[in-house]
């Protein structure tokens, strides 16, 4: 155990099971409102509408227009939308990019959250939140933002594609794994991390030999959550500045850019985060943690390099540019040639390099 640490808890109301989601007009009731705009993507509408029925007359409508990175536009016009409509709190149904967008008008406007995650993203349980604006994501964290209340039903997520389920529990993988080497991290979030790494290892190979595999869905979103509640307690690496710079400056969608990225950010930092090493690759049973997690996306499908996601070749110097800027804590200090090389394995879908 650590010798010194500081731990924060952020206050959480978490219902959790298949079911579960009955509980939405509970948890608007607990709040005290009355007027709930539900938030989603087009590719979600159904379960929106569905969460809409629950909440009777308590839903003044369906806002359907949740994109990643949350450009700064969308989330104007979002929260231009609550207002007009009188909303004194939003129900977001959905990924990081519903999520997101939520975060964005509660940014502003304080309006409370309620989360109904159907991915692995991890978001509804931070305070973070980003914003894309001319093509740079910026992202901060801001206690307005962090849901007032998460409702984990496993059933929710049941029809995530498999190639989307594999992506977003890597992007919850990294959260994780990043925790473990934080400059403020503790023995708490060590423990989640650990838990969440395991669970999700254990659920990703399940879901790929049958994606309706119940435990399996059970398990991945306990993972997710976990591995969210470490993200929003301690600060992120070099791995999410470089996700963060790839997906709001080249539109790469934001799970898949996660699941290439992280074997080769944790390649990265190995020498100087030992410790951090060796708990990753005891969660997931190998004896690499870098090599495991790449093998792991290998053997479930996902995208092992930047180009088959969709980014440009001869914007890998752009991308490296960007992330050297802005000081931030990484266990290994950040040096151009290497992180510039880093990439250029990501772009070719190489192995990992220590």
């Amino acid at each position: 155990m650590m010798d010194s640490f500081a731990y924060i808890a952020h206050p959480a109301r978490v219902w959790f099971g298949d079911g579960r989601v009955r509980h939405v007009t509970d948890e608007v009731d607990a709040l005290g409102a009355s007027r709930a705009l539900v938030l989603c993507s087009a590719g979600y509408r159904g379960e929106a509408q569905a969460v809409a029925a629950m909440l009777g007359s308590r839903c003044v409508g369906i806002f359907a227009q949740a994109a990643m990175h949350v450009p700064i536009e969308l989330a104007r016009r979002a929260r231009e939308h609550a207002r007009e409509l009188g909303a004194d709190c939003a129900v977001a149904v959905g990924g990081g990019s519903t999520i997101g967008l939520g975060k964005a008008i509660a940014l502003e406007s304080a309006l409370p959250i309620v989360a109904v995650p159907t991915t692995y993203a991890g978001s509804e349980m931070t305070p973070i939140y980003g914003l894309t604006e001319g093509g740079v994501k910026r992202t901060g964290r801001d206690a307005r933002v962090l849901p007032r209340s998460v409702i984990y039903d496993p059933r929710f997520s049941a029809t995530l594609p498999l190639s989307l389920s594999v992506c977003s529990g890597l992007n919850a993988i990294a959260h994780a794994a990043e925790g473990l080497y934080a400059a403020n991290t503790n023995p708490i979030m060590q423990l989640l991390a650990e838990e969440g790494i395991e669970a999700l290892g254990r659920a990703l190979p399940a879901l790929c030999d049958d994606p309706s595999d119940p435990r399996a869905r059970r398990d991945a979103l306990y993972g997710a959550w976990l591995c969210g509640t470490v993200l929003g307690h301690v600060d992120m690496a070099l791995h999410h500045k470089l996700c963060h710079t790839l997906g709001g400056s080249f539109d790469l969608p934001h799970a898949g850019t996660h699941a290439v990225v992280l074997p080769h950010a944790l390649a990265y930092n190995a020498a100087a985060a030992p410790d951090a090493m060796r708990c990753i690759a005891g969660a997931l049973g190998v004896d690499d943690a870098p090599a495991g997690l790449y093998e792991l996306a290998r053997r479930c499908g996902a995208p092992v390099s930047l180009r088959e996601i969709g980014m440009p070749a001869d914007a890998l110097d752009r991308a490296c540019e960007l992330a050297l800027q802005g000081q931030y804590p990484n266990p290994r200090p950040l040096q151009q040639q290497e992180i510039r090389a880093l990439l250029q394995r990501a772009y070719d879908g190489s192995p990992p390099q220590h």
